[in-house]
C-alpha cells in the first residue's frame, strides 16, 4: 500500500494544501471522501498511510511509552508530508490538517509540537495524546491558527474532558479554537460537523 496518496490539484498550482489523516483500521484513500464532503476542490490533498492501517497500537490516553516507537514514527510520517509541502516552496499558512479519530489525535499532537501559523486544523473526534498532558511540551505560538474539534460528549474512545483540555492548551498557545460537542455516543463524522468545520476553518482561510 502506498505510503502517501495524492489527489486534487498539484502542489505547485493549488491555492491550499491539506494533509488528511485517517483513523484506526481505515486507510488514506478513505479520507478523500472527507475532503469531498468539505468541498476542498481547490486543494492539493496529501493522505499519508499508516503501516497496518494503525498509527499506534493502543488508546491515545495510555502512557506514551506504550505506544512507542509507533507514535514517534507516525509523527515523523506527518512531518515528511509537511516537508514535501515546504519543498514545493509553499508556506505553512497554506497548509491545513484534517483528521478523524486516531488521525485527529495525530493532527492535533503534531501541530501542538510544531507550532506555527497554519492554515487550519479540523479534528473530528480527537485530542492531544498521552495519559497526562505534559504542558511544558506544548510551547510556542500557533498565531491564530483556526482549530475545529467536534465529537460526541459520550464517545467511548475519546473522553470529552480531554477535548476540553486540548482546547485550553491550544488556546493558550494562541490558536483560535472552536469545540462542538454533540449529545450522543456516535464515533463518526456528523453532517453538522462538516458544515461547522468548513465555516470555521476553511471559509476563514
Amino acid at each position: 500500500m502506498e505510503e502517501l496518496v495524492s489527489a486534487g490539484r498539484s502542489l505547485r498550482d493549488a491555492r491550499k494544501i491539506a494533509i488528511l489523516i485517517h483513523g484506526r483500521g481505515a486507510n488514506a484513500a478513505g479520507m478523500l471522501g472527507v475532503a469531498d464532503a468539505l468541498a476542498m476542490e481547490d486543494f492539493a490533498l496529501l493522505a499519508p498511510q499508516a503501516p497496518g492501517n494503525t498509527w499506534y497500537p493502543f488508546g491515545f490516553m495510555v502512557p506514551e511509552s506504550e505506544n512507542e516507537p509507533y507514535l514517534s514514527r507516525s509523527l515523523k510520517l506527518i512531518e515528511n508530508s509537511v516537508q514535501q509541502v515546504l519543498d514545493h516552496h509553499r508556506s505553512l499558512q497554506e497548509l491545513y490538517f484534517v483528521g478523524f479519530s486516531q488521525g485527529a489525535c495525530l493532527a492535533l499532537e503534531y501541530v501542538a509540537r510544531h507550532p506555527s501559523a497554519y492554515g487550519g486544523v479540523i479534528a473530528f473526534t480527537g485530542g492531544l495524546i498521552g495519559q497526562t498532558l505534559a504542558e511544558d511540551r506544548y510551547q510556542g505560538d500557533l498565531r491564530n491558527t483556526p482549530v475545529f474539534i467536534g465529537a460526541g460528549r459520550n464517545d467511548f474512545h475519546v473522553p470529552f474532558s480531554r477535548i476540553e483540555a486540548t482546547d485550553r492548551i491550544l488556546g493558550q498557545m494562541g490558536a483560535r479554537v472552536k469545540v462542538a460537542g454533540f449529545d450522543d455516543r456516535l464515533h463518526s463524522i456528523r453532517e453538522d460537523e462538516i458544515d461547522m468545520a468548513r465555516q470555521f476553518v476553511l471559509d476563514f482561510g
